[in-house]
C-alpha cells in the first residue's frame, strides 16, 4: 500500500488509457431538499454539451462521465476533472468552454471556476 495517495503509478504499470476524465455530476434530489441537486440546476444539459465540445476540440483522449451524486450539491452544478483531482462549479456553455480550453486543451486550470475544499457555497460571479 502507498504511503500517501499521489504514489498512484509504479514502474511496470500500463499507460493511461486517457489522459484525463471528467466526471459531471447529473444526480437528481427530490424538489426541494435542501441541498439541492446539480440536475436541477442544468448539469445534464451542460455535461451533454461539454461531451460535444469536446469532441469538436479533438480530444479524444479525454472522458466525459455522468457520475451520481459527488456530495459538493450547494456548489452544484460540480464537475471533478481527473487524475489532478480539480473541482470545478460550472452553470453556462460559456464556462464549460473555459474549462475545456484551460485545463484540457492548454493544461493550466480556470482558475475562477475553481472549487476549494473548504468552499460552502458557490463563488460569487
Amino acid at each position: 500500500m502507498p504511503d500517501s495517495i499521489d504514489q498512484r503509478s509504479r514502474a511496470g504499470d500500463p499507460p493511461p488509457f486517457y489522459e484525463a476524465h471528467v466526471f459531471c455530476c447529473i444526480n437528481e434530489r427530490p424538489a426541494g431538499h435542501p441541498r439541492g441537486c446539480c440536475k436541477a440546476k442544468g448539469s445534464e444539459k451542460l455535461r451533454d454539451y461539454m461531451k460535444a465540445r469536446a469532441k469538436e476540440l479533438g480530444l479524444a483522449r479525454v472522458r466525459i462521465n455522468s457520475s451520481g451524486c459527488l456530495d459538493r450539491c450547494e456548489l452544484g452544478p460540480t464537475l471533478v476533472i481527473y487524475p489532478e483531482g480539480v473541482w470545478y462549479n460550472v452553470t453556462t456553455r460559456e464556462e464549460v468552454d473555459e474549462v475545456l480550453q484551460k485545463h484540457l486543451v492548454e493544461g493550466g486550470r480556470a482558475a475562477r471556476l475553481m472549487l476549494n475544499p473548504e468552499d460552502k457555497m458557490p463563488p460569487a460571479r
